[in-house]
């Protein structure tokens, strides 16, 4: 059975289709069979790793009109990764969760479900919001992990997470499991940073923190894994900081196990 894993924060920019990517990444160069769900409306993850759009996404699979294999492709560059996108063609998959969502509140669970015995982890990347797309992803989830960045408005956003997490459970009768928070860019040299993880840890959770590092972005804009890429300068092929790689494979390690 796969395990699945979707990153969810009620606040953008703190690093969800960044981490959520990577980690896929991570999991799939690791031997794993992996498939990344692209939730969120405006396709970012697709976009990273794939150049053109292709004939089906995840809203065509949602609405019947293709089945789940035509919309799954592998991802060229990172071998044993698959992708599920979604391109904001039309608006379509946030057009079918305004619309007929609200009918099908767990159709995400059973796709989950489909695609269970074909791959060992499944990662699904969510938008900023907490609507009835977010919802139906985070109980179709065995785990649902919060990214934030390491400033007080994140802190209050993990705060108001935890309340809204826990209406779901009881509303939509869920067990999913949150019990850990990944702070990206973080710089322990900066007061605030070290704050604000020492805030985290005072709950209930499993803390990580994944440093500024700058191959993200550049990984990114060429449609690669960041663990693949490499700048050359001068005489150096610069990818990322070796704290950077400890931090991956820590986390890889414990939310896989």
């Amino acid at each position: 059975m796969a395990k699945t894993i979707s990153f969810h924060l009620q606040k953008g920019g703190v690093g969800k289709t960044t981490i959520s990517g990577t980690l896929a990444c991570q999991s799939a160069l690791n031997g794993f069979k992996t498939l990344l769900i692209d939730v969120d409306p405006q396709g970012n993850a697709s976009s990273w790793f794939l150049k053109e759009a292709p004939k089906y996404e995840l809203a065509d699979v949602l609405q019947g009109k293709c089945y789940i294999n035509d919309a799954i492709v592998s991802v060229p560059s990172v071998e044993n990764l698959y992708l599920l996108p979604t391109f904001g063609i039309g608006g379509s998959l946030k057009n079918y969760s305004e619309t007929k969502l609200s009918e099908e509140p767990f159709v995400l669970q059973d796709l989950i479900h489909e695609l269970d015995k074909d791959f060992d982890h499944i990662v699904l990347d969510l938008s900023p919001g907490l609507g009835r797309l977010e919802r139906a992803a985070i109980i179709a989830s065995d785990e649902v992990i919060t990214p934030m960045t390491p400033e007080i408005f994140s802190l209050d956003g993990l705060e108001i997470f935890i309340d809204e997490l826990s209406k779901i459970r009881k509303n939509m009768r869920s067990g999913v499991k949150h019990s850990r928070v990944i702070i990206n860019s973080y710089d322990e040299r900066i007061r605030q940073h070290r704050e604000i993880f020492s805030a985290a840890s005072h709950g209930n959770f499993t803390v990580y923190r994944i440093p500024v590092d700058p191959a993200f972005r550049k990984a990114q804009e060429q449609s690669k894994a960041p663990q693949l890429y490499k700048e050359t300068f001068k005489s150096l092929n610069r990818g990322l900081k070796d704290k950077t790689v400890k931090a991956l494979k820590e986390i890889d390690d414990e939310i896989w196990s």
